[in-house]
């Protein structure tokens, strides 16, 4: 095996390797330091080295660059200027297996790159969800990536990446791949409509995608395979008004007051009253009415003798069982797309209220009644998640998401929050999301916010994640030992040509789930 570098000094979590020369080491790559027991190091820095006094290399310097002569120069100038690589142990191997490193290789230690040989220790594992390939530095090793799903997706992952980066990509790579699979259900708020794959590759394309995926959208545009999105007023309670609109506690009060008096036909009760049409004038100030008229101006309905009349994605008699079946279809393992595209935003916001509420009124019934255990997890994803879960939004109080984010793994619901600005949300929800997929992030503030709340030590990958490139990625989880560099592939239709035939309903090649 071809030697890279050899260990010449530093301390534990900081060891300094010298690089052999044009070996061409890079930021993230996985080293083995040979011995009795191997040490698996990744690079997290790299800096130039020289036997040559700085004034020295200054002085060549300027006589290259002033044209004193191309012939200057050291002799012996690859033994006497050369790379350093900083590197930290991450895991020891030996005997096939792995444990946390708590001794230093040895000194002068021959240094070769990482082979799938060295990651036998990888086994089948249940309940796989495909994420991608190991990496190292910008090499694809091309050995699966599956992390256990069950255990990840009740547990949150937050997918944190400057734009452009291949969140999207890494959201369509792992639908695919849990499509098929029974043990969980996935439910897709989709604010772009770029996951069904209305107008190229997306999850329409997958072999069981007319059995297990429903995609719900009020613009089919001729798409097959849809339900129309319909949402019956009935299923609006005013804790989801509350959880999307600013009111005020008097604002908040009457919404409650209305519900408490007729909790079927509530809103009408409400812009009845505002209207002045009532018997009886209610206890709440007229002003009140007036602008919670004016708010539920969202809603698209309206009073027309004496009557509700809807426009929009609400209906006083249809989309009765839209709630409920999206629901069930969740429950029966399937993944479900909500296209809400072309909804204003605190319609987009209420809807994904209103089913991840019932949702996790449904599982609290399973875990009371002893049903849950039998149910598949069920995992949501939330785009631009500080829209929910955001410090700001929060300081009115929690909403549903922020609920699940604390509570949900109790009751088998997870989310998946993607986000640019991992920063706008609280460090303990933040600390909840126990998975990681860390694309490039640009923006330090961004970084610190996410290594901060790592579960395990990032603090030397500052560079390593400012310096990931579209489809890299660094997976830091509780159940994996630790932070694994992945290569996501890119969605397309050759990818989906590869995936079809091989992945579909078969346990996995490899899985971290070892790591725990």
């Amino acid at each position: 095996m071809e030697v890279v570098g050899q260990v010449i000094s530093g301390g534990f979590g900081e060891i300094l390797i010298r690089e052999k020369e044009k070996a061409g080491l890079e930021l993230g790559e996985l080293l083995v330091a040979e011995g009795e027991t191997k040490t698996l190091l990744q690079v997290y820095n790299l800096l130039y080295g020289s036997q040559i006094k700085r004034e020295s290399l200054e002085l060549l310097s300027g006589m290259q660059l002033e044209g004193y002569g191309s012939d200057v120069g050291f002799m012996e100038a690859n033994l006497r200027n050369y790379i350093l690589a900083e590197a930290r142990a991450i895991a020891s191997i030996k005997d096939n297996s792995i444990t946390m490193p708590k001794t230093l290789p040895s000194f002068f230690s021959k240094i070769r790159r990482v082979t799938k040989e060295d990651l036998s220790f990888l086994s089948e594992g249940q309940k796989p969800m495909f994420v991608g390939y190991v990496r190292s530095g910008s090499k694809n090793l091309g050995m699966e990536v599956n992390l256990n799903g069950s255990n990840v997706l009740t547990h949150h992952i937050l997918i944190p990446a400057t734009t452009g980066r291949g969140k999207s990509n890494l959201l369509k790579i792992m639908a695919w791949s849990l499509l098929d699979k029974d043990y969980c259900g996935l439910l897709i708020l989709d604010p772009h409509d770029e996951y069904y794959g209305r107008n190229g590759p997306g999850l329409k394309d997958h072999p069981d995608a007319a059995d297990l995926l429903m995609y719900y959208t009020i613009a089919p545009g001729g798409s097959r395979g849809y339900t129309n999105l319909i949402i019956n007023l009935s299923d609006l309670k005013p804790w989801h008004l509350s959880w999307v609109l600013d009111l005020s506690d008097p604002q908040r009060e009457a919404l409650f007051y209305f519900y408490k008096q007729n909790e079927d036909e509530w809103i009408k009760g409400l812009l009845t009253a505002a209207e002045g049409l009532g018997g009886s004038q209610p206890p709440i100030h007229v002003e009140t009415l007036y602008v919670l008229k004016r708010k539920l101006g969202i809603l698209g309905v309206r009073l027309v003798d004496g009557e509700l009349v809807c426009e929009g994605v609400f209906s006083v008699d249809e989309g009765k069982n839209t709630i409920n079946g999206i629901i069930t279809s969740l429950e029966a393992g399937k993944t479900v797309i909500v296209d809400t595209s072309s909804l204003p935003g605190e319609v987009e916001l209420l809807i994904s209220s209103i089913i991840a509420d019932k949702l996790f009124y449904r599982y609290q019934s399973y875990k009371r009644s002893g049903d849950l255990r039998s149910k598949p997890v069920v995992s949501i994803v939330l785009e631009e998640a500080p829209r929910v879960l955001g410090r700001e939004v929060l300081k009115s109080g929690s909403n549903i998401f922020s609920t699940i984010a604390r509570e949900g793994r109790k009751f088998k619901i997870g989310l998946i929050a993607v986000t640019q600005l991992p920063s706008l949300i609280p460090r303990e929800i933040l600390a909840n999301m126990n998975t990681k997929i860390i694309l490039g992030i640009e923006m330090e503030q961004e970084r610190r916010a996410v290594i901060e709340s790592a579960s395990q030590d990032l603090s030397k990958d500052d560079r390593s994640i400012a310096s990931l490139d579209k489809g890299e990625g660094i997976i830091t989880s509780n159940f994996t030992r630790f932070a694994l560099p992945v290569s996501i592939p890119l969605f397309d239709r050759d990818y989906i040509s590869r995936a079809s035939p091989s992945r579909k309903r078969r346990v996995a090649e490899t899985d971290f789930s070892e790591f725990r």
